[in-house]
């Protein structure tokens, strides 16, 4: 299953470090976070529940930018 989020990044660097966190959240198969656009694209594996993956996924970027936020 694939969905897209808006996300609220603040710098391309943050962005590109975003999606590599955000692949390797366990229940991700692939990601991208385009910063122009304030978009990510998250396939989730087979079976995943999107929404307790994309808690895992929030809690991984904000480690990143303690202030970013995902619409899900």
């Amino acid at each position: 299953m694939k969905k897209t989020y808006n996300i609220e990044v603040d710098c391309a660097n943050c962005a590109n470090l975003m999606e590599n966190a955000t692949r390797k959240t366990e229940g991700v198969s692939s990601a991208t976070v385009n910063f122009m656009t304030q978009k990510m694209n998250v396939e989730f594996a087979e079976g995943e529940n999107p929404k307790k993956v994309m808690k895992n996924v929030l809690k991984a970027c904000r480690k990143i930018e303690p202030d970013c936020e995902i619409e899900f």
